[in-house]
């Protein structure tokens, strides 16, 4: 045994000056209860449960409070994740008869009291209310413990699952995994041509231009735009101002809207989820806005075109253009496209049809 002094210094775990915790060797935890509620809010609200089978309507609305603590735990890159929670979920649902009149609409709440990192591997318990236990809501009640407890246990899964994956944490181990070396400068070449070889003024130029080029390619790798036609019964200038009205807009989505009707305004719809401004308003005519979700990474902005057209009378196209759309959220999640055009067509469109009765 070596004496006291005299052991081999690669043994010795020693500070680091610049308090670098090499490799992970320490432990490190990271809280990741606000992650979490943004990421359940995300993953729960405005769930379409029911749309129509057996005349009911069915879809939760909101994250009404999650509590508790969840974090992770990394020591030599090794993810341990932590977890007891609670949430409370909130629905909303409606009966209707077979002529479309409502029979009744009712509100209520789903709550799951325990989710716990020791039963990561076991879907957590379900509690349901309603408001009203009169027949026809205990119908709508039981329809929504058929059809949306298994959907909600498969988004608490996908939480579960990226929790396991380190969370917050996971997008900061992939960078600092996928940070490139530097390349090795080339290797000169061997006695060019005098006639051939250019001056150094004119192979500066070329090299500026290639890097340039290159950060602009990466600057849109990794987003995606959308584009869709729609068609309605309704005057162009009715559709604009449902669009521009945050009552209206409360009214077909269920959901909290704070609309500005002028250029350079500020929106905020679906309970706070999607964030924006008005870059250019042109009444019946054109929408042009910049279009935030709570779950892209910072800094993320996409924009969003409407342009409307009156074909022929009482009947109006929108086209939409949505533009620079992530391809993943800040969780990593490689669903942002499909369900961002698939809100415009089933949370925006088709709720504008059934409730204004422009459907075609």
């Amino acid at each position: 045994m070596a004496r006291y002094g005299e052991g081999d210094k690669r043994w010795i775990v020693e500070d680091r000056p610049d308090g670098t915790n090499v490799h992970n060797w320490h432990w490190s935890e990271t809280n990741c209860l606000e992650w979490s509620r943004t990421f359940f809010s995300s993953l729960l609200s405005n769930l379409t449960i029911l749309d129509g089978e057996g005349n009911l309507f069915v879809k939760t609305t909101s994250l009404r409070s999650l509590d508790g603590e969840a974090y992770i735990n990394i020591r030599k890159g090794k993810i341990i994740p932590g977890y007891e929670i609670s949430l409370t979920l909130n629905w909303h649902g409606e009966a209707k008869d077979s002529n479309g009149a409502s029979l009744l609409q009712v509100d209520g709440t789903v709550e799951i009291p325990y989710i716990s990192d020791e039963n990561a591997d076991e879907d957590p318990e379900l509690k349901i209310t309603v408001n009203d236990e009169g027949p026809v809501g205990k119908r709508i009640k039981d329809a929504m413990l058929s059809k949306g407890k298994p959907l909600i246990l498969e988004k608490v899964r996908v939480w579960v699952q990226s929790m396991a994956k380190g969370g917050p944490v996971m997008e900061e181990l992939d960078n600092k995994k996928a940070a490139p070396s530097p390349s090795p400068s080339p290797a000169p070449s061997s006695s060019p041509s005098p006639s051939l070889s250019p001056s150094p003024s004119t192979t500066a130029a070329p090299k500026k231009e290639s890097s340039t080029a290159t950060k602009k390619k990466k600057e849109k790798k990794g987003v995606k735009s959308i584009s869709m036609t729609e068609r309605f019964n309704c005057r162009a200038k009715n559709l604009f101002e449902i669009l521009m009205d945050e009552n209206r807009w409360k009214g077909f989505t269920q959901s909290n809207a704070r609309i500005s009707k002028e250029v350079g305004g500020e929106f905020s719809i679906f309970d706070g989820s999607v964030t924006g401004t008005n870059l250019e308003l042109q009444e019946g005519k054109l929408i042009v806005q910049k279009w935030r979700f709570g779950s892209w990474s910072d800094g993320v902005q996409s924009t969003v075109r409407l342009v409307f057209e009156e074909p022929e009378s009482g009947v109006t196209v929108v086209k939409l253009t949505h533009t620079d759309v992530p391809e993943e959220d800040r969780y990593g999640n490689a669903t942002v496209v499909e369900n961002t055009e698939r809100g415009w067509r089933d949370l925006i469109f088709q709720r504008i049809r059934a409730v204004f009765g422009f459907g075609i």
